[in-house]
């Protein structure tokens, strides 16, 4: 029996990657003291709004199939707040609602990219993004940015990587795992590159709602790059409801059918239920949200004061997101190495900053998913670990 090239293709670029957090998570399944700081889950609340409005809408029947673009009133509600957003009209016809971000980006690069192609990809990058690029049969092409640059991705790396095969440019802002935001400046020259060289623009914003200091900009609200750019998102982090799966595609018009058709053929429609969640996540305002946002900031600037001082040990303050990259390269081990170490003798889980690719190597990724107080403690554990290492290494 022979099979398909896609699993060839996808084996080998996820579990390994994770390989500390599942072995964290079994050990806090078995009752051991393990202070979980590997996965971006919000640890808060979800708004109270959005889950009466899922709940009101299964009781009311919103239990069958749905439209497969998605119903007209959730697109409504992504189309205002896009527009809200950026101060240019979006209109429903320009969004296609999806199964969560991951969809999104999969359905987006499965109507851009086939083999023969090239994506480009800033490096660090999520850790499923090598994934997604394959199924599509597409080459993953990383682009090297630096940690003395806040890891933000320049547009002459972007250029320099360009080839005749190059067709899309994934971005990431606010960026898992380096918390980079990029100014509407770099926005704007990242973008004249892809103009020159006639390229698409696949933007994963779904930290869109967490930045700090940093502004958030998209090259979906760009005028010049709108036709160009796929901005996926989800309430997955914004509302700490990622087991919701309810995101969305913005593009083009013209874009959008081609969206449908991939989509379709994936997951015929979704739970109008949800969709009518979502609507309310957006149309309204919840405390909750603001909350989250608050409760991140507070707890980033708790990270890198921990860590203020140390001779082994930098963290910087993330422009956005919920993660802080710390680097560890002064302790000669690797982010893998010193991952293990940490769960071997401290019970804390990080992630490896190589699961993101060659650009995390030295850094371990810190998850804000606990409270001030615990995350300050597993600080202190994670620099005592770096001050015995380097002691014992002389």
């Amino acid at each position: 029996m022979k099979f398909a090239p896609i699993s060839d293709r996808l084996s080998g670029l996820g579990a390994a990657k994770w390989a500390v957090h599942v072995e964290g998570l079994r050990r806090a399944n078995l009752g051991e003291p393990i202070i979980m700081l590997s996965i971006g889950e919000p640890d808060l609340p979800p708004p109270l709004g959005v889950l009466d409005a899922a709940s009101a809408a299964m009781r009311k029947g919103r239990t069958r199939y749905a439209h497969g673009q998605g119903e007209p009133r959730t697109l409504s509600a992504i189309a205002n707040h896009l527009t809200r957003r950026s101060g240019l009209t979006v209109s429903p016809e320009q969004v296609l609602y999806t199964a969560g971000t991951q969809n999104g980006l999969c359905t987006a690069l499965l109507t851009l990219a086939q083999t023969g192609d090239e994506v480009l990809v800033p490096d660090p990058y999520y850790a499923t993004y090598e994934g997604l690029v394959a199924a599509s049969g597409a080459k993953f092409v990383p682009v090297a940015t630096r940690p003395e640059d806040n890891f933000h991705v320049t547009a002459e790396a972007i250029e320099r990587a360009i080839t005749k095969q190059t067709k899309v440019l994934l971005l990431n802002t606010p960026s898992n795992p380096t918390g980079a935001v990029l100014s509407r400046d770099e926005i704007d020259q990242i973008g004249a590159v892809c103009e020159r060289h006639d390229l698409w623009i696949i933007c994963d914003e779904v930290y869109a709602d967490m930045t700090f200091d940093a502004p958030f900009c998209s090259p979906f609200d760009r005028p010049r790059l709108r036709h160009r750019t796929l901005a996926v998102s989800s309430i997955s982090k914004s509302h700490a409801l990622p087991g919701f799966r309810a995101g969305w595609v913005a593009s083009d018009p013209s874009v959008t059918p081609r969206l449908v058709l991939v989509a379709e053929a994936m997951l015929f429609g979704s739970q109008p239920f949800i969709e009518d969640a979502l609507a309310v996540a957006l149309n309204e305002k919840h405390p909750e949200v603001e909350r989250l946002r608050h409760a991140f900031r507070q707890r980033a600037e708790t990270l890198v004061d921990a860590f203020s001082g140390s001779e082994y040990i930098s963290a910087r303050m993330p422009e956005g997101g919920m993660f802080v990259m710390l680097d560890i390269r002064r302790t000669k081990l690797s982010g893998e190495e010193f991952a293990w170490r940490l769960l071997e003798t401290e019970n804390i889980t990080v992630m490896p900053g190589e699961s993101f690719g060659r650009g995390g190597a030295g850094h371990i990724r810190i998850a804000l998913t606990v409270d001030a107080e615990v995350l300050g403690r597993a600080c202190s554990r994670i620099r005592q670990l770096a001050e015995k290492l380097c002691a014992e290494a002389g």
